[in-house]
């Protein structure tokens, strides 16, 4: 398999060798983070959709970072948008005005549904959800929130304690009032994609938690729009409707977590909750919001915002004039470019070509997802449905050789993750089609 032709060279390298940043990094790096494949790839430059090593070998990004990137690595005017303002100002903190952050709120606010028109700024998806999580218990007052079974919300302590996957998860009281619901999982969970009522049916185990799980009221339930870590889970229709009625009744707000689905991710919305038909109270954003700067934001209304308005909220470089003239420019590539239609069009190809390897293919067992947030779970018998981790990690290893990076995960680590740029091309898409066909092949 070759890579579509590409009009570009990266940069000569001088830099340490990977032997050399490996055991650097060994040496001086929190030694709990970890590197795909048993032989990393030193990844030094990235153009659009392709990274580049330090020999100048050419790989198709297919996972964007791990979702980081939206509208392809280092975009031009993203990046001239951020060395404009550094040559300006880089920090001047929310207690000065400055116009970024003021046009920046204004333009998020204005991509969202319904009363969500008040936007906090802040650095990254755990602050984002640790936000949401006193916002929800200020405003209503109570204090248990509803999460759902392997999800993924954050790495510090509250927000482990939304995460249900232990990998995520230390030794520490991490309890703090949450509890996880069933996951809504048409695969593996008792309801399938036979049932037209499994929506409905999975929600019903929220209801079961509010009744006898918790005092009877509670502050909020939260969700991702479509699982990430968990291997790219999509709900069943009415799925979120039905969980947010009985999360309302019960004194709670909605928390929608779009740090993977939004931005037009999903092709068919700008924001994943809007394919369940449903308008959340909160919502939180993070990753692609920003291309790949440290950016992320809360938006809810203003009848939520007035609560924090009782004390003083401060977050020293949430809605720095930098981290805002990037957001800005994202919006307008987004746009410019259609990359929420190029999502839903580039999305379909690759899904139906999926659906075809799986016809060809016995390990796969399910083939999941919208527009460019796709998953592919691989399983040792499609009767029992045993999932094949060691063969998923095999085909990952594979996919990384013929020149194609794809992530992995959910619950068993059998699950390929396709996430790509959103500026991915239908060139681009059949070459991916052709790795994996090959990849899986070999296994």
């Amino acid at each position: 398999m070759h890579l579509p032709p590409f009009d570009y060279t990266p940069m000569p390298y001088d830099g340490p060798s990977p032997e050399e940043i490996l055991a650097l990094r060994k040496a001086h790096v929190n030694p709990g983070i970890f590197h795909y494949y048993k032989k990393p790839v030193t990844i030094v430059e990235g153009k659009g959709q392709y990274l580049f090593d330090e020999t100048g070998r050419r790989y198709l990004d297919g996972f964007g970072g791990i979702v980081t990137v939206s509208v392809g690595h280092c975009h031009p005017e993203v990046v001239a948008a951020a060395n404009k303002q550094n040559e300006t100002i880089s920090h001047t903190t929310s207690i000065y005005l400055n116009p970024q952050l003021a046009l920046y709120a204004k333009e998020l606010a204005d991509k969202m549904p319904g009363d969500l028109k008040v936007c906090y700024f802040v650095n990254s998806g755990s602050e984002a959800n640790d936000l949401a999580m006193l916002m929800a218990r200020a405003y209503t007052g109570n204090y248990d929130i509803i999460a759902l079974r392997n999800a993924y919300h954050g790495g510090s302590p509250s927000t482990m304690a939304l995460t249900s996957h232990h990998t995520w998860k230390f030794n520490v009281p991490h309890s703090f009032g949450v509890q996880h619901a069933r996951m809504p999982d048409l695969y593996r969970g008792p309801h399938g994609h036979d049932d037209p009522d499994a929506g409905r049916k999975y929600a019903e185990d929220v209801l079961e938690l509010i009744r006898f799980g918790s005092s009877g009221r509670i502050a909020a339930f939260i969700a991702e729009s479509i699982q990430g870590v968990g291997g790219t889970v999509v709900f069943p229709e009415g799925y979120l409707k039905h969980a947010y009625e009985h999360v309302r009744a019960a004194g709670g707000v909605c928390i929608a977590d779009e740090v993977q689905t939004g931005f037009g991710r999903t092709g068919t919305h700008f924001w994943g909750f809007e394919t369940q038909g449903v308008i959340p109270d909160i919502v939180t954003m993070a990753k692609g919001i920003g291309n790949g700067c440290p950016l992320a934001a809360v938006v809810t209304t203003p009848d939520i915002a007035r609560t924090l308005a009782s004390r003083i909220h401060f977050n020293t470089f949430g809605g720095n004039p930098v981290s805002m003239a990037q957001g800005r420019a994202v919006l307008r590539v987004i746009e410019k470019e259609g990359l929420q239609a190029n999502s839903l069009k580039i999305g379909a190809q690759l899904k139906t070509g999926f659906l075809a390897l799986a016809e060809k293919h016995s390990l796969i067992g399910d083939v999941r997802g919208l527009g460019l947030m796709l998953g592919i779970e691989l399983v040792k018998d499609r009767t029992t449905r045993e999932p094949a981790s060691a063969e998923c990690a095999a085909v990952f290893e594979a996919c990384k050789d013929l020149g194609l990076l794809i992530g992995k995960g959910g619950l068993y680590g059998n699950v390929l993750r396709i996430k790509p740029p959103m500026c991915l091309n239908s060139d681009d898409a059949a070459f991916m089609l052709g790795v994996l066909d090959q990849a899986l092949a070999s296994v």
